[in-house]
């Protein structure tokens, strides 16, 4: 959600409370109100985690994809017994918790590997839990998090082949493009992206769904939701369901790429005159129901940009006034905390962004309570945050004690 965005990237940001305070009391937004461009250069690169892809069939069909979650169980149960039966068996008279035999080295390593695999729920839930603060999460499913994000796998040429046939017909690489790059530059939970170009010589980016995830999305939840509960993997009191939720509907708006090209152009549209943004261009005609082709943006995502103070100043304050006039202005938003969405272009002096698969429209009572919820933080006033939080569904009433202050910790970061 917004609040997570706004966590990171303002934390290089010299007055981030103000703008937002300006923006929330005064209930309006206005477009011109960015500043102007940086002129200042960047000093240099940060840097990042190697980002490792390896290349394996995506299970494709349900039958497949329950196989691979149920032996995914029943190794980490054969693990869970086998370390049990050691502990014991060397003589050792100590209690051992059954947390820490599920979330044994063994297991992580099977899960970070399954979870790479099987793409789709799995990665998705994943980068839903990995924006948790992390003094909530075991420091053990921190780590296959980060393994997970960290590692990508991307499907093989023969079944890249068949999704780019059914949908842009045959022969439709000689039909379309001048090159086409087999090897994706990434690979995410719902699909992986190409670098192409087209027949009169324009580079753009070519998504493309990997099969059968559509399809078994609320298997794969289910599934997922099973093993977490069973397990006691996560703490007590961290309630999932909403987060189950909010995937299951996000994965299918991801999935419908038809919906994502017409929110593309919808953003476009409401960012034309927008002197800090700009909206890759849909290629129609390279379209299809699991393929969507795009003009290729050239800046760097924001978390590896080394930029200096007054550059990082900026690109905070226009992503946090998009944010808020998404919220209040537009009543439609970008909702995917993922900063790799966000590229600023030096020579442009843009920001560039990506992925509307998960935006949303929002009604008017929903954004006078969230509006009411940015208000609170801003005013210090923790009781308004966890009132208006209850009213929106962000607490249910059945998250412990700590899990509240958790979550109005992460909105009173603002």
């Amino acid at each position: 959600m917004p609040e997570a965005n706004q966590k990171r990237v303002v934390k290089d940001c010299a007055t981030p409370a103000s703008a937002v305070a300006v923006a929330v009391e005064g209930q309006t937004v206005e477009m011109k109100s960015h500043p102007s461009k940086p002129v200042g250069k960047p000093t240099g690169s940060k840097p990042v985690t190697k980002y490792q892809m390896s290349q394996s069939e995506v299970p494709s069909t349900r039958l497949a994809r329950i196989f691979h979650y149920g032996s995914l169980a029943a190794g980490m149960g054969i693990d869970v017994a086998r370390q049990g039966i050691k502990h014991y068996a060397s003589g050792n008279q100590s209690e051992v918790s059954m947390k820490s035999l599920i979330l044994s080295p063994a297991n992580i390593e099977r899960m970070a590997k399954k979870f790479s695999k099987m793409r789709g729920a799995a990665l998705k839930i994943g980068q839903m839990m990995s924006f948790q603060d992390s003094s909530i999460l075991p420091k053990e499913i921190q780590q296959i998090l980060l393994r997970v994000q960290n590692s990508a796998h991307y499907m093989p040429p023969a079944q890249l082949e068949r999704v780019m046939k059914s949908d842009l017909g045959a022969n439709w690489r000689e039909r379309n493009f001048t090159s086409f790059d087999d090897v994706p530059i990434a690979a995410a939970s719902i699909g992986q992206v190409h670098n192409a170009v087209t027949e009169d010589l324009t580079l753009v980016v070519v998504k493309v769904q990997y099969p059968g995830v559509v399809d078994s999305i609320d298997s794969d939840l289910n599934n997922l939701l099973m093993l977490m509960t069973a397990s006691s993997m996560l703490p007590a009191g961290l309630f999932l369901d909403k987060t189950i939720a909010n995937a299951r509907t996000e994965l299918k708006w991801e999935c419908d790429y038809i919906r994502e090209a017409q929110n593309i152009i919808r953003f476009g549209d409401l960012l034309k005159d927008d002197a800090a943004f700009t909206v890759p261009k849909v290629y129609h005609n390279l379209c299809g129901e699991h393929v969507l082709t795009m003009e290729k943006m050239k800046g760097t995502e924001i978390v590896k940009g080394d930029w200096d103070q007054d550059t990082r100043n900026w690109i905070a304050t226009n992503i946090m006034r998009l944010c808020l006039t998404e919220i209040k202005k537009f009543k439609f938003m970008q909702t995917d905390p993922n900063w790799a969405n966000f590229l600023y272009n030096e020579e442009s002096g843009k920001i560039e962004l990506l992925d509307f698969g998960a935006s949303r429209e929002f009604g008017d009572d929903f954004i006078e309570d969230y509006v009411a919820v940015l208000r609170a933080s801003v005013n210090k006033d923790r009781k308004g945050v966890e009132h208006y939080s209850r009213k929106l569904g962000y607490l249910t009433g059945l998250e412990s004690p700590s899990m509240v202050e958790a979550h109005i910790d992460s909105i009173m970061v603002l």
